[in-house]
């Protein structure tokens, strides 16, 4: 049984001794995340081509369970950019269902990676290739969200998928741009850039929520501006769970899927474990790997 790695839940540990203060010090990074995740959650979950409220319930599933039991005193789970292309291509071939088939499929082998003490392994990826990677993703992502930056209308046209077509149909419909959306878009970005210089313990990301949709609102209410989309605008957010059900495991689209779910076990894993990394490094503090990748495979299988 050597071989097999221990479970150890880093939450567990963390309990004992703990005090006031830590829980008045954790309540305040528990709101801030929060704030900033969930609007994320519900603009990954639209990049990716689902409902808004899968974004959010995958997020809050997920989040808590990494970190129940995840291995990092500090780590939890929540949306990455790095995903996106890849769940959007899978909804897009196989729809809803085949992407619970390759989640649970890649939670498996997330879980076995843990189990069988391969979090050590991640490790040694060149980190070239892991920012490359990322890189790459970043830049395929800036391309998917030209169009709601700039607030384009392609009058019905369908976006392509790849790189190329979706540039080439950016340029043709450019004179379709909403300024009142760029704006918006703009002084997002100007204000999660500006923010660290000003104040480090405040993400500039929330600033730039809680001030725009305060100004948007304002402006809708009492101005008539009515350019600037919402979320509630364009979508239906419906405030329920959805029933628990076991994707129906049919083996020619799991063999199809399985590229697909190892893709996204290794990217978790690479992703999960080079960010518990950079977290010791801030806390002092030193992650079990094995159990961390048991965790992030155990949301998985959940979500």
């Amino acid at each position: 049984m050597k071989h097999i790695a221990s479970f150890r839940p880093r939450f567990f540990e963390v309990l004992r001794g703990y005090s006031r203060q830590t829980f008045s010090a954790d309540l305040m990074a528990g709101l801030v995340v929060g704030i900033v995740a969930l609007p994320l959650a519900i603009a990954f979950g639209i990049a990716s081509g689902v409902s808004p409220e899968k974004g959010i319930i995958t997020a809050v599933v997920a989040g808590f369970v990494v970190s129940l039991l995840g291995g990092s005193r500090v780590q939890i789970g929540g949306p990455t950019g790095a995903f996106i292309v890849i769940v959007y291509g899978v909804v897009q071939q196989y729809g809803e269902t085949g992407l619970l088939v390759a989640t649970f499929m890649a939670g498996v082998l997330l879980a076995a990676m843990g189990l069988f003490k391969l979090g050590a392994v991640i490790r040694f990826i060149p980190y070239p290739v892991v920012v490359g990677f990322t890189a790459g993703i970043a830049l395929t992502i800036f391309t998917t969200q030209i169009a709601d930056l700039f607030g384009m209308d392609f009058g019905g046209e369908p976006v392509p998928g790849d790189f190329i077509g979706k540039w080439m149909l950016y340029f043709r419909h450019f004179g379709s741009v909403d300024w009142a959306n760029l704006a918006v878009g703009l002084c997002s970005i100007l204000l999660i850039v500006l923010t660290p210089r000003f104040s480090r313990r405040i993400p500039g990301s929330l600033v730039a929520i809680v001030v725009l949709t305060a100004g948007v609102w304002a402006l809708r209410t009492y101005a008539g501006m009515e350019g600037v989309d919402t979320i509630g605008d364009r979508f239906t957010i419906r405030a329920e769970l959805p029933a628990a059900a076991m994707p129906a495991m049919d083996w020619e689209v799991m063999r199809s899927l399985f590229p697909v779910a190892l893709t996204i076990a290794l990217l978790g894993a690479i992703e999960s474990l080079l960010s518990a990394t950079v977290a010791d490094g801030v806390t002092g503090d030193r992650h079990d790997s094995n159990t961390e990748l048991m965790a992030q495979g155990a949301a998985n299988l959940l979500t």
